[in-house]
């Protein structure tokens, strides 16, 4: 057998081969193709369209957050020092300040804002014990609460405005004559005792007058208030009161304007006839009681306008029973007149005036409020 023989005789047995497997390959399809779905895909349910349905769901956007801007911190404020107050000032009616020290009490020597009696006025430190200190009041101070807040505000209750400028009728006038009166002063301020010395110097020349009021003390020094004017039928006119302790302030009586200045620049104060100052209105009293005695029984009162070295205000005493005092003059019977507080811190004012002296004052206590006193009592009289 020849090589091309053999290679035929090599090559038919894998032809029929291949035409086997071919045709088990076609045999296997067709029993997938039988056993599978008609078509590719999910299968269909009886009576259902051949598209497949597709379900949507809406996706609500997160709501955007409220972003609160914050404030740019603020540098701290630097709190002012607190400047050291003045020594104060006394005004007319005021309550009296606490003092620095026992051994201090009296430092500073003044006169009765009623009738120009001497008293002696306390003054105080900041910083003291009986003063608190302005850093720890405002360290303390309450916080301020919004108006939009429920809390219950106290009505604040009204101030009734200060009455108009008064003065009691004069119906008749019998001054004294010059004199000059001297008072021993003794009082008392937080258990201490203190005294001074005082004099009222009097002139009365029949158409002018001329009335000085000196107190002086032991190392304290002196203070003087005077007062000068014209007598008239109704009594004093005042032109000019001045107040003098270191430095000097006065009170402008100027009828013509209807006005009274003050060279401590505090505002004025209206004019009216009658008007008196803190020295004249002690002898314009007497003026009045020794004039018609009649007129003032116990029980009624005398009005008076009287004008300070910054001010003014209407001062009523009433007129009470006669007593019997025991002065360092001696005994005298004497018509007691009281002026009575009439707010807080007023203070309490009593003077007797004698009879027999031509109604001359011849004592005159005054009482603060937190019990301390002063007391001046007559001692001599020196006639020119």
């Amino acid at each position: 057998m020849t090589a091309g023989a053999m290679t035929r005789a090599g090559e038919m047995p894998s032809i029929k081969l291949l035409l086997v497997l071919g045709g088990l390959v076609m045999l296997a399809h067709l029993l997938v193709l039988q056993g599978s779905p008609l078509r590719f895909g999910a299968k269909l349910q009886p009576g259902k369209p051949a598209t497949q349905a597709f379900s949507t769901r809406a996706i609500e956007a997160s709501p955007a957050l409220e972003v609160t801007p914050v404030a740019a911190a603020q540098p701290p404020v630097r709190q002012a020092k607190p400047r050291r107050p003045s020594k104060p000032e006394i005004p007319l009616n005021a309550p009296a300040a606490p003092e620095k020290s026992a051994s201090s009490a009296i430092d500073t020597i003044a006169t009765d804002p009623a009738v120009g009696f001497a008293e002696v006025v306390p003054t105080s430190v900041p910083g003291s014990p009986t003063q608190p200190d302005p850093a720890s009041l405002q360290a303390t101070a309450p916080p301020v609460t919004s108006p939009s807040a429920s809390t219950t505000v106290a009505a604040t209750p009204a101030v009734s405005p200060p009455a108009g400028p008064k003065t009691t009728p004069v119906t008749a006038m019998s001054l004294p004559g010059s004199v000059r009166l001297q008072y021993k002063v003794t009082g008392g301020s937080k258990g201490l005792n203190y005294y001074a010395n005082a004099e009222l110097a009097w002139q009365n020349s029949g158409a002018q007058y001329d009335a000085s009021l000196r107190v002086s003390a032991f190392l304290l020094g002196a203070r003087s208030m005077t007062s000068v004017g014209a007598v008239t039928k109704d009594g004093l006119a005042p032109t000019r009161f001045a107040d003098k302790f270191r430095s000097e302030v006065a009170a402008h009586f100027e009828a013509g304007k209807g006005k009274i200045t003050f060279s401590a620049n505090t505002p004025d104060a209206p004019w009216i006839e009658g008007a008196q100052d803190r020295v004249s209105v002690f002898m314009q009293l007497a003026g009045m009681l020794a004039g018609k005695p009649g007129d003032f029984p116990p029980g009624s009162s005398i009005t008076l306008y009287t004008v300070g070295p910054r001010d003014a205000d209407t001062w009523t005493f009433l007129v009470e029973a006669e007593e019997n005092l025991q002065l360092p003059a001696g005994d005298i019977v004497a018509l007691k007149l009281t002026r009575k507080p009439r707010r807080e811190y007023d203070q309490k004012v009593e003077i007797w005036y004698a009879p027999s002296m031509n109604y001359l004052p011849v004592r005159n206590r005054i009482t603060q409020q937190n019990g301390d006193f002063i007391d001046q009592q007559l001692t001599g009289i020196v006639r020119p």
